[in-house]
């Protein structure tokens, strides 16, 4: 059975990962995404919900970081760690956030995924739901088409039911072809 608001979610198997909500990918930021902070108000309201774990991932990029253009990257320089537009974004509440998974730490290898980086390096993601007895994740956040696509791809192939929560994400690109072939991947849509 697909995952949707009608199927109780928020329970002590399910977590929800808030991916990238940072000021650099808000609009006015380093790299934003279009409407990013309308998915706020969205995002508190799941984090009511009683999930086992909620769990916010954060771009976490060194200075020169292989993704930025100055190194050939596709980027531009967005969420050094440390900086003002690495940190949430306000207006998100960061109390209910039970950890922390902080990505694209390593100087040559990017990380779109909250699960591993581009050469397969582990965040220890994984690990940490399987932990806690995760067996769905339901995700949000930005930017839908990029890093939380990358994040529910690995979730299905680390054995997780997998839902995008797409109310509560917003992306760069996203086409009707994009949710089609979310699902033919085993990756389920719900949409209120």
């Amino acid at each position: 059975m697909t995952p949707s608001l009608a199927t109780p979610y928020g329970t002590a198997q399910d977590a929800l990962l808030i991916i990238d909500m940072q000021r650099d990918f808000m609009p006015g930021g380093a790299l934003p995404v279009s409407d990013g902070d309308r998915l706020i108000p969205h995002i508190n309201q799941l984090t009511k919900l009683g999930f086992r774990a909620v769990i916010a991932t954060q771009d976490w990029h060194p200075a020169g970081h292989c993704s930025f253009t100055q190194q050939g990257g596709p980027w531009p320089i967005h969420c050094l760690a440390g900086s003002h537009g690495a940190a949430f974004v306000d207006g998100l509440n960061h109390n209910p956030i039970t950890h922390i998974i902080r990505k694209g730490t390593a100087l040559g290898a990017d990380s779109n995924s909250a699960f591993y980086d581009d050469t397969g390096t582990s965040t220890g993601l994984t690990a940490l739901l399987k932990g806690l007895g995760v067996s769905r994740v339901f995700l949000c956040g930005v930017a839908l088409d990029v890093c939380v696509l990358a994040s529910a791809r690995h979730a299905v192939q680390d054995g997780f039911t997998t839902t995008i929560l797409q109310h509560a994400s917003a992306g760069i690109n996203i086409t009707p072809e994009f949710f089609a072939k979310a699902k033919r991947e085993q990756i389920h849509i719900s949409n209120p």
